[in-house]
């Protein structure tokens, strides 16, 4: 069931939002060579705790997972795309990282992601983790009352493409609101014109997932979790819940 949100409802997801943001800023911030990934998940940890929100990620356990998930940032380096489970890790000069962060504050949640590079980047990764973005920013710009939803998924869809980027089957954005993943699910390919009318209330997670290999086959790791590329090429995640308003798409995770 979709549920189509308030006003009200979305002043309090914006304040849940602004805590996935500034967690996520925090990550970044506290990211460097020698940093292990469970140290970026207690920098994502004491903002939340501060903001007294709750985080919708620690305990999660979706139908496809083995355990529940123990931490509150998806930490996903290199060829990891999405779900990555933070370990002790220490972060190298020019890894790929992309950290996907939740937050329940007041009943409400927000749920965005970033990806960027450690110490000195490769060329081909920020091509990659720009070509992510303007995939998010296509998809965000559709996101308008009398599209549907396919014109959405068509958007993120053909800058991924033209880029030359694979993107993992099966995987996309979603509803969210109460919870962290509601009706829709929201494919990053589709065919324009097509699927569910766009409402003023409607709230998506938009967040497209690109390999750098150009193909769309991915396998899981034995943690039950993390999603990888199955020939070794880098991988870029970023994310916004976004609310489609009769002005236009208002994105509810900025700082």
């Amino acid at each position: 069931m979709v549920e189509i949100k308030t006003d009200t409802a979305l002043e309090l997801m914006r304040e849940a939002g602004r805590v996935v943001a500034n967690a996520l800023a925090a990550v970044r911030a506290a990211a460097a060579p020698g940093v292990s990934l469970l140290e970026l998940d207690e920098a994502a940890r004491a903002v939340l705790d501060e903001a007294g929100a709750r985080s919708p990620f620690l305990g999660y356990r979706p139908a496809f997972a083995p355990v529940p998930f123990p931490a509150v940032i998806c930490a996903s380096v290199n060829d990891a795309v999405a779900h990555g489970i933070p370990t002790a890790y220490r972060l190298r000069d020019g890894d790929l990282v992309s950290i996907d962060c939740g937050a329940e504050l007041d009943g409400w949640n927000g749920d965005a992601a970033v990806s960027f590079t450690v110490g000195t980047p490769r060329p081909a990764d920020l091509a990659l983790i720009e070509t992510t973005r303007r995939a998010l920013e296509a998809g965000i710009a559709a996101a308008t009352v009398g599209h549907r939803l396919g014109d959405v998924s068509h958007a993120i869809g053909t800058v991924a493409r033209r880029g030359g980027y694979g993107m993992p089957a099966d995987f996309g954005g979603h509803g969210i609101g109460r919870r962290m993943h509601e009706d829709p699910h929201l494919p990053n390919r589709g065919r324009p014109g097509r699927g569910l009318p766009l409402r003023h209330g409607l709230v998506l997670a938009i967040e497209p997932m690109l390999m750098a290999g150009g193909r769309d086959a991915h396998r899981t790791d034995p943690d039950g979790w993390t999603l990888r590329t199955t020939d070794g090429s880098r991988a870029a995640h970023v994310e916004h819940t976004v609310a489609v308003t009769e002005d236009g798409p208002r994105i509810l995770t900025l700082p």
